[in-house]
């Protein structure tokens, strides 16, 4: 995927799958030992773990080096041969304003997820214009070319993602002042396709990227086969977002449709992907 000029490479990550691209979950060391030949990201353009403007404590306490606490948190629950996961994070994070600081070591391209959690839209981009005035200000400590992954899907974060869907371009229009690349992110549960093809002709859309997670209790989905039962076992903290298998045959026909209707730009396409049929 080359977005002006920049060549972020074949393969991107989903945001977070290499933290916030400072330093590794623990579990990744673990798994480096005993699968070192499989265990590998080389190839793999980091997308960060997303961020808010400052700090965020959200649902999973980190600590100092930005790894969470806990080694199974209480927010994320996994049905490992369901091959299904279920997240309630609310985006815990240091800030962009911290982790600029940290991107220094990064020397090959790479995207930055930002997300704003104001309940309104005035505020929200209040949010995007304080990030853009961060990097402005620190761009300079980044050797790396980069690009902005705007998450504008996140069903944990207590504002309804409909909203920000109709915001697309007042914050593609702020975050612009950055002068990178943009990719906003969508979830397939809330990004209605004629939305989605007002963007084809928008010149600061680069690109686009679904899918987040399903929100949990999404029509669509049959909740009693995929997780056991139809409530959620992180009710009490908004009930979260569904990763794994059942997105994968979801998110290819929801870009095939797109597709169909003309839309011409790059698709950062993911979700449910765990083997190499998926990719194919």
């Amino acid at each position: 995927m080359r977005l002006r000029g920049i060549d972020f490479g074949n393969v991107l990550g989903a945001s977070g799958v290499q933290n916030f691209g400072t330093k590794k979950y623990r579990h990744h060391y673990l798994y480096k030992m005993l699968f070192w030949r499989q265990f590998d990201f080389t190839g793999m353009t980091l997308v960060t773990k997303t961020t808010t403007p400052f700090w965020r404590d959200g649902n999973m306490p980190f600590n100092s080096d930005y790894v969470p606490e806990e080694w199974f948190p209480k927010c994320i629950k996994v049905k490992f041969w369901r091959g299904v996961v279920l997240n309630s994070i609310g985006l815990s994070n240091p800030g962009l304003s911290r982790l600029l600081g940290e991107w220094k070591h990064i020397y090959s391209p790479f995207l930055i997820s930002i997300a704003s959690t104001a309940g309104t839209t005035a505020d929200r981009l209040e949010n995007f214009r304080t990030m853009m005035d961060f990097i402005k200000y620190q761009r300079a400590e980044i050797p790396a070319p980069f690009g902005l992954q705007i998450n504008l899907s996140c069903p944990n974060t207590g504002h309804n993602p409909q909203e920000t869907i109709n915001e697309t371009e007042r914050v593609l229009e702020v975050c612009s002042r950055s002068a990178v690349p943009l990719m906003p992110k969508y979830s397939i549960a809330s990004a209605p396709i004629e939305a989605m093809m007002e963007l084809n002709d928008n010149p600061q859309c680069d690109a686009i990227c679904v899918s987040n997670t399903l929100p949990f209790g999404w029509q669509e989905l049959d909740w009693k086969k995929i997780w056991g039962t139809t409530k959620s076992p992180l009710e009490k903290l908004g009930g979260g977002g569904l990763s794994g298998k059942p997105l994968c045959p979801l998110v290819t026909a929801w870009i095939r449709e797109l597709r169909e209707k003309g839309f011409t730009k790059p698709i950062n396409g993911g979700g449910g992907i765990l083997t190499t049929k998926d990719v194919d």
